[in-house]
């Protein structure tokens, strides 16, 4: 179904580089917790994504990721995400994140 591109427009879709990971097994499905930068306009905001098929904690640290930024919060378990990182499946299925190919500041935004 097509958008129209002030529908496009409303989501803000931002880079930032993930400060913390820290793998959450008490979920129905394993994830990821993160801590995100995205900048001194949006600041640190959290989100858990189901990326331990392609992920280890220890490897996303200071990794850029792209993430849409102003979804409302959402509870997953006793944790609140602030924003919902973008992936994509591989050949098997499992998540691929999203992320520029070279260094950009935190914070730019999708256009």
């Amino acid at each position: 179904m097509p958008i129209s591109y002030s529908d496009f427009e409303k989501l803000d879709i931002r880079v930032g580089t993930v400060l913390q990971a820290e793998l959450a097994t008490n979920l129905h499905k394993p994830a990821i917790r993160l801590q995100i930068d995205f900048g001194s306009s949006i600041g640190v905001l959290k989100s858990s994504a189901q990326i331990t098929d392609n992920y280890s904690p220890e490897l996303l640290i200071g990794k850029q990721v792209i993430a849409v930024v102003n979804f409302p919060p959402k509870q997953i378990g006793k944790f609140i995400s602030e924003c919902l990182v973008l992936g994509l499946p591989d050949d098997m299925g499992k998540v691929v994140l999203v992320s520029p190919d070279n260094s950009v500041n935190n914070g730019e935004k999708l256009h």
